[in-house]
């Protein structure tokens, strides 16, 4: 357990740094990365999140057609959801990405909110998924897509790492390949750098077998995990 703090403690640093950004407002995906990975307390959390829903929403207000905002928007009232437990946000949230998915079927962003979605609320517990309808197969399934249609970008495969061993600790071998593929791939993004960091910490019992460890590991790493 000792470990686990030194490593998440090392990937919050990581996320502190990628998120620095003085000379530039804050966009409604800054504040909500913000919210998944630096925040401790749900109150805190909840905030950002509202504040970056507000904004996306602003965003809309001038122009519907903004790609970014339609996912942000998606993405912090799923996150919402998350904190809430609240099933009509959950409901929302699904059929936002799944209509951005339609409209846009290459986005591997699309995909991965997807396959979030649906491997989060399968996390819940057997009561969210049965009242949301949420699937374990397509959401592996988004998420091998998101994956293949990254180009190898950190932030899909380190998450996807993360993901699949916390969904199974005894799937090593496909967790390690990814985060391997994360911890070597150039991260571009504030998102990526905070995903490569996350891989090279779980790579560390993943390297060794340990599934368990590397799974406890992922679900602190996770969005919200510190909550």
């Amino acid at each position: 357990m000792k470990n686990i703090k030194i490593a998440v403690g090392a990937v919050l640093i990581g996320a502190a740094l990628a998120l620095a950004s003085p000379l530039t407002a804050a966009t409604p995906r800054d504040i909500l990365t913000q919210a998944s990975f630096m925040t401790t307390d749900k109150q805190t959390a909840l905030a950002l999140i509202n504040k970056g829903l507000a904004a996306a929403e602003a965003i809309l207000a001038a122009n519907s057609d903004d790609k970014e905002a339609q996912m942000q928007r998606g993405v912090a009232i799923g996150d919402r959801a998350h904190l809430t437990r609240s099933p009509g946000d959950a409901k929302t949230a699904r059929r936002i990405f799944e209509t951005f998915l339609a409209a846009n079927p290459n986005d591997p962003e699309a995909h991965l909110a997807v396959a979030t979605w649906h491997l989060d609320t399968v996390d819940a517990g057997f009561f969210a998924t049965t009242v949301l309808g949420a699937k374990r197969d397509i959401g592996l399934a988004e998420l091998d897509r998101a994956v293949a249609l990254s180009g190898g970008r950190p932030f899909f495969t380190g998450f996807a790492a993360l993901m699949r061993i916390r969904l199974n600790p005894a799937d090593v071998a496909t967790a390690r390949t990814l985060a391997e593929q994360a911890a070597a791939a150039p991260a571009p993004t504030a998102l990526d750098r905070i995903a490569k960091h996350q891989a090279q910490a779980i790579l560390i019992p993943l390297r060794s077998g340990d599934g368990r460890t590397a799974a406890l590991l992922a679900r602190k790493l996770l969005p919200f995990g510190r909550l």
